[in-house]
């Protein structure tokens, strides 16, 4: 990774986490409606795999998806008008924090159904194979997702007919409130990658320089036609499943103890070391942020609630006169 690039996915971690703290603290202040589910402690896999996406590639989404979005383009402070469902956000407040979607980036969108974005992933990937383009679809998914037959059918027929599609599986330990160990019969999910005759791989997800070697060998293998790979990226969620979750099927002590293997601070230091930023640099870049996140803030709350007449409109298809 150049240090251009490093510099790059240093600002993404850093937007994703300071968007993620600043919705929980409007979703505590009762500012923002209904619950949110929060990417805190996993922003390096949306970080080291979305740098490298352009517009017209694909992506596809998941429940907690903020950090996907934002890591494909999305500006902080419509994403932020959206959760809040405002006129101005993506998806003009019809969507949440659960669909944000923005086509001309290529974010197909999240979706709240476990494992619904997968076949969608395979789709556009089709769709690319199809028009002759080198485009790459990238499905990002939970451990859970793992476990529901569209995951299968879908890998069998995208490795059938060798789709440009990168399946990112997202381990964070937990579906819900369900460890990985009780819901899933292989320690690592990345396995199942060799019942489908494709590439598979398991990586450390809190290192953005490991996330981007194996995202690296998997867009080299689809564009040159040699299908899809499945990547496990094992990382760990800071809070919650949702924002209102008690947290009884974990103990604090396994919290701290991922606490201290936050991928921001362990790019922090390797650029520090490497003099590809001073200590002064990266607390400027926190401000930078900390200042591009309150003024999203401030957008998404004082702008206009969708108009109720309106509520009909892009429910139901219209042929164009």
């Amino acid at each position: 990774m150049d240090k251009k690039t490093m510099k790059k996915v240093h600002e993404i971690m850093l937007t994703i986490r300071k968007f993620e703290e600043c919705a929980l603290k409007l979703f505590e202040e009762n500012k923002l409606r209904g619950s949110v589910h929060l990417s805190i402690g996993q922003e390096a896999v949306a970080a080291a795999t979305g740098v490298y996406l352009r517009d017209e590639d694909y992506i596809t989404s998941t429940h907690r998806g903020h950090g996907h979005a934002i890591a494909k383009g999305a500006r902080a402070d419509k994403a932020m008008a959206e959760l809040m469902g405002k006129k101005t956000g993506y998806c003009e407040g019809r969507g949440g924090s659960m669909h944000i979607a923005e086509v001309e980036k290529g974010n197909l969108g999240a979706n709240a159904i476990v494992g619904g974005g997968v076949p969608h992933a395979a789709g556009a990937a089709l769709s690319a194979k199809i028009r002759g383009t080198d485009q790459v679809a990238v499905s990002y998914f939970g451990d859970g997702a793992a476990n529901e037959g569209i995951f299968h059918e879908t890998l069998n027929m995208a490795s059938l007919w060798k789709l440009p599609v990168i399946f990112v599986c997202e381990n964070n330990q937990f579906g819900l409130s369900t460890p990985q160990s009780k819901a899933c019969s292989v320690e690592d999910i990345a396995v199942r990658a060799t019942a489908y005759d494709m590439a598979g791989e398991v990586v450390d997800g809190n290192d953005v320089f490991a996330v981007e070697k194996a995202f690296l060998k998997a867009v080299k293998r689809a564009k040159a036609g040699e299908g899809p790979t499945l990547l496990e990226m094992k990382t760990y969620r800071w809070k919650g499943h949702w924002t209102g979750d008690p947290e009884v099927y974990r103990t604090r002590e396994d919290v701290e103890a991922w606490k201290k293997k936050c991928p921001i601070i362990r790019l922090e230091k390797h650029m520090v070391e490497k003099g590809v930023m001073s200590e002064e640099e990266v607390a400027k870049k926190h401000e930078e942020i900390d200042e591009l996140i309150r003024q999203a803030e401030d957008f998404a709350l004082s702008s206009p609630e969708p108009d109720p007449a309106t509520v009909l409109e892009n429910v139901y298809y219209e042929e164009a006169k």
